[in-house]
């Protein structure tokens, strides 16, 4: 039986690809995770497992909720919790990534955890450390702790991966999100679908065993999971995008056009959610289809156990 005194080890060093991990990984992860979301139910939240270790978040692209997600999460197992402010840092100043790791490693960390806007960038930091790394996302290729909350919250929800099909709907070509979710779900046995305007089609398409829709409703007929994305604007620099009011119109998900999917879909969104443009925002606080806040809970006890298992 499984109890926090004897949690397994992954077969990574480091989480910085859902593509690295197995199938006895994921489900490893999904259940500590189990364990620790009873325990943020209670009143004490805290498992002091990881007291007196040291964790950095070192993120070089602002976020809040995997910020405070992975916080929250070392917190509650007794960690000390540094964030590294990059705006004032020497890295703004013009020192090297390796640089940078070379200073951490000199404060002994035990865990970094690492945000950068370019593909590369972590495996290059991850190279010089000490101590395991954990990716909070990189470029548009991973966010590997996104796809395992995602993958929990589907569970979590008596929904069996061999058994679905998955429609990750949206900004596909400049989602890690996508990506992630896209190779752990498959992994694990799903069927996935790419559901996209034909300006936001992944540019490596070929690349996926996916069914392709540029069609919403048909897009999502049938489906178990419909998985909207953000617009990443941020990233968008050769895209003429179309109004709000005709991307809601065709790629917003509605009560109305979710009625294609099966009854007892679940509708989830990474977040930040732009209401009315990727969702309708009655839609989005629906308790009977949307996870969206599930996946936020969960988002906690999935990095407590994503901590739990890679530090040494």
């Amino acid at each position: 039986m499984l109890t926090i005194n004897n949690l397994p080890k992954l077969s990574v060093q480091n989480l910085s690809s859902v593509k690295d991990l197995t199938k006895a990984d994921v489900m490893s992860i999904i259940e500590v995770a189990n364990l620790f979301k009873k325990n943020n139910k209670e009143k004490n939240k805290n498992i002091p497992i990881l007291n007196g270790r040291t964790i950095i978040n070192l993120f070089f692209e602002p976020s809040t909720r995997t910020l405070i997600s992975f916080e929250v999460a070392a917190k509650r197992l007794g960690a000390d919790m540094i964030n590294m402010n990059i705006e004032g840092s020497s890295l703004r100043k013009g020192e090297t990534l390796i640089d940078t790791a070379d200073t951490l490693n000199a404060m002994n960390p035990d865990l970094v955890i690492i945000r950068h806007g370019s593909s590369g960038s972590i495996e290059e930091i991850s190279s010089r450390l000490k101590c395991p790394i954990i990716s909070a996302g990189e470029g548009t290729e991973e966010h590997p702790t996104q796809a395992l909350l995602d993958a929990y919250t589907i569970q979590d929800n008596q929904k069996k991966f061999e058994e679905i099909t998955v429609s990750i709907c949206g900004d596909i070509e400049h989602s890690r999100v996508a990506r992630s979710n896209y190779h752990l779900l498959k992994k694990m046995g799903s069927k996935i679908r790419f559901v996209t305007p034909d300006y936001f089609k992944p540019k490596d398409l070929d690349s996926f065993d996916v069914e392709y829709f540029d069609n919403l409703e048909l897009g999502i007929e049938s489906a178990d999971i419909v998985m909207m994305l953000r617009i990443q604007k941020e990233r968008i620099n050769d895209v003429n995008l179309p109004s709000i009011d005709e991307y809601f119109k065709h790629f917003g998900l509605t009560h109305k056009k979710l009625t294609n999917a099966k009854k007892d879909v679940l509708v989830m969104h990474p977040g930040p959610i732009n209401r009315n443009i990727e969702i309708e925002s009655s839609l989005a606080d629906d308790l009977d289809k949307s996870v969206i806040n599930e996946q936020v809970e969960n988002g906690v006890a999935v990095r407590m156990a994503c901590l739990a298992v890679m530090v040494k």
